[in-house]
């Protein structure tokens, strides 16, 4: 039984963004290196194959421990297990450092906050001025942002 077949996947339904991949492999390259085609999409071939080996491998750790989640260190194990244990030192160490840039991520109030806070009437303020410069866009027409109106509390 195919690894994908038992999440009732095909294998065409598994991939990794080929835009991605090719960065990645002419990153790893030496600039005056040229790659085919065909060699760019056998590796991302192998690279699906890798994953859905090591997927599989992990799954199977974690359902002899009775586990029903697997952990990083299911995924370590796993990679023992196939023979690719000169690289666990090096995961985890990506691991780590994966660990590290989330939390600091987190700290930070995640990737699409600038670190300053918004007041409710602030962010309802942007949001209806992204809102009418989706809808001008739309329309086709172009709209000047809006401002926000002033507070009638404050007028006498």
């Amino acid at each position: 039984m195919e690894p994908m077949d038992i999440v009732g996947k095909s294998k065409e339904d598994a991939s990794l963004p080929k835009a991605t991949m090719t960065k990645i492999i002419k990153e790893m390259l030496p600039p005056d290196v040229r790659v085919a085609r065909d060699a760019q999409d056998l590796l991302i071939e192998c690279c699906v194959e890798f994953i859905n080996l090591i997927s599989s491998e992990s799954n199977e750790v974690c359902n002899r421990e009775d586990k029903r989640t697997i952990a990083p260190e299911h995924v370590l194990k796993a990679l023992e297990v196939l023979g690719f244990g000169k690289y666990i030192e090096e995961v985890y160490a990506a691991y780590e450092q994966h660990k590290i840039e989330t939390l600091q991520d987190s700290l930070k109030g995640g990737k699409w906050s600038n670190g300053a806070e918004m007041t409710e009437e602030e962010a309802v303020a942007e949001q209806q001025r992204m809102f009418a410069e989706a809808r001008a866009r739309m329309n086709g027409g172009a709209v000047a942002p809006k401002q926000p109106d002033p507070d009638p509390s404050l007028e006498s």
